[in-house]
């Protein structure tokens, strides 16, 4: 070969260091060999990080994204491969996140015969991720790698599955790498439509910003909760989007999420303005779609978002605004506050908000209000908070108030298994902050694997398992639905602690709640990282109802 000359791998990986890759989340294969090779010369500049399974892979990608707003890379091999890690392409879609997805894939010979571990990638992920493509000539890498990157990025955020040929991969070429990114310049703010915005907010009586997406600017956020603050207008994040508003602010005034407490349902449903900021009106978001009318709501919607796609999607806004929802938060604030004065909406939302951290004293051995509260008083104010899905993400999803430094990586999909993985990424991304994850025991058994990978990485996540033996999502409606007529929710697990100290981990049980500071102060100093095992109890289903409660009242209703 001539010194220009090198092969398809080789070429993918100085693309991928051009355009600003730092790491990769997968498993080897042997249908991406190159790749592997390319990587060999690139230690430091391009690691890959060695994951046990490619779900957990493409979990770490995802949350990468998230956190850092550069997409996340998985490397996996074809078939078996690429469908274990469709569910972190499935939660990056869901999420707006940018992830790059780069799967093995046979030879261009062996195409259309249903090959060993052959699929066809377009036809699986083309409803799954925002574009899938196979690249069928050496020299188009630098092409569709610079696109997949375009497209992963811009708009909306998302996945993008690229499937590699062997051949492609292993021919040699002498085709230039991109150089790096393309720069495009986000939509602008049209000045018509913002003025017709302000108009609007302006003559509200009850206005309502709801908030969400991934792709906010440092200044975009502060700007947003500056518009929020001077014109007295509460704002409410979606779904597991919170960590984009200092939660701290008077302006703040909770989480659409799954598990909506009342009161926010409430302002959804009698403001009379929204302004719905680079949200996509997610089901959980709505409360199914209800506390906004399909297709038009009763309220007076605004609909800022920087992809047209979503604008018109589920709800025909009075005002749609094709743009880049920091750079419209910050002209906004340029424009000077609003000519309008509050009757008592504002005060009255964030008083509502407040009053829905009294709680009863939860029937547990460890009390969660309580470790929330410790855990607010002593996490640093640059923390990182991960989890997966089940009833106990109501803690970090609503009960713990983020900072304006703070972050939370949890999934809009709703994929068990998200938070260890999640919490890997956040570490090796920022190794110097705190990561802690909160994982059911149901949940933790998805990925715990991946604390091989942490260890080998050199993570150091803190993870408390809520172990309530059950699998509490299922097993609540099971008691609203069947009362009594318990089916495949009961659960049988392993010794964590003695499983984390396999795998290097500082562990302990805490089996009461004043031992939880303690466990904590020494999970804090572990330098291998955490697991505590929390002994919760199955009847603290849900922080202000019990499994029995639910029963009884199931029980009643159908008599």
């Amino acid at each position: 070969m001539s010194a220009t000359q090198r092969h398809g791998g080789q070429l993918l990986v100085e693309c991928l260091v051009n355009l600003g890759a730092r790491k990769a989340f997968g498993v080897p294969g042997e249908s991406y060999l190159a790749v592997l090779d390319a990587m060999h010369d690139t230690a430091g500049a391009f690691d890959f990080v060695l994951c046990r399974n490619e779900g957990g892979a493409g979990f770490m990608a995802a949350a990468w994204g998230k956190l850092t707003g550069q997409p996340g890379i998985c490397l996996v091999t074809r078939g078996p491969g690429v469908t274990n890690a469709s569910i972190g392409i499935h939660t990056a879609m869901q999420d707006s996140v940018p992830m790059l997805v780069f799967v093995g894939q046979v030879a261009t010979d062996m195409k259309g015969r249903e090959a060993f571990q052959e699929i066809d990638y377009k036809a699986v992920f083309g409803s799954m991720a925002k574009w899938a493509v196979e690249i069928d000539q050496t020299d188009r890498i630098p092409e569709i790698v610079g696109r997949a990157w375009t497209v992963a990025t811009s708009g909306r955020p998302g996945p993008v599955v690229v499937a590699l040929p062997e051949d492609v991969l292993s021919q040699v070429t002498d085709i230039p790498a991109l150089a790096g990114p393309a720069r495009i310049a986000a939509p602008a703010v049209n000045i018509a439509a913002e003025n017709d915005a302000r108009d609007l907010l302006e003559a509200a009586k009850r206005p309502l910003i709801l908030f969400g997406g991934s792709n906010w600017s440092d200044e975009g956020r502060a700007a947003l909760q500056t518009f929020a603050e001077e014109n007295q207008i509460p704002a409410v994040g979606v779904f597991r989007y919170i960590d984009q508003f200092d939660n701290h602010s008077e302006a703040f005034a909770g989480h659409a999420g799954v598990g909506m407490w009342p009161s926010t349902a409430k302002l959804i449903r009698e403001a009379d303005v929204i302004l719905g900021i680079g949200v996509r009106f997610g089901e959980n978001s709505t409360g199914g779609y209800s506390l906004l009318q399909v297709p038009t709501p009763r309220q007076t919607l605004i609909h800022v978002h920087a992809s047209d796609a979503e604008l018109g999607k589920i709800y025909q806004p009075a005002l749609g605004i094709h743009a880049d929802p920091s750079d419209f938060a910050m002209t906004m604030v340029e424009g000077g506050p609003l000519d309008r004065r509050d009757d008592g909406w504002f005060r009255k939302a964030r008083v509502a908000y407040k009053a829905g951290f009294d709680l009863p004293p939860q029937p547990s051995p460890v009390d969660m209000t309580q470790v929330i509260a410790h855990l607010q008083k002593v996490l640093p104010k640059d923390a990182v908070l991960t989890n997966g899905a089940g009833n106990f993400a109501i803690w970090p999803g609503y009960f713990f108030r983020y900072g304006a430094g703070q972050r939370l990586l949890a999934p809009q999909s709703g994929a068990m298994g998200y938070g260890l993985p999640a919490a890997i990424a956040a570490k090796i991304a920022h190794p110097d902050r705190t990561v802690v994850c909160f994982a059911g025991d149901g949940d933790f058994q998805m990925t715990l694997q991946e604390l091989a990978t942490a260890a080998q990485a050199g993570a150091q996540p803190i993870v408390l398992i809520l172990n309530n033996g059950i699998y509490g999502t299922i097993r609540a409606h099971q008691e609203r639905h069947y009362p009594g007529r318990v089916s495949g929710t009961d659960m049988v697990s392993p010794d964590f602690v003695a499983l984390a100290k396999a795998y290097g981990y500082y562990a302990q049980r805490v089996e009461r709640t004043e031992d939880f500071a303690d466990a904590f102060a020494a999970a804090q100093a572990s330098t291998t990282g955490a697991v505590l095992d929390l002994d919760i109890s199955a009847e603290a289903i849900s922080p202000r109802a019990t499994l029995s409660s639910l029963r009884e009242t199931a029980r009643q209703s159908s008599n």
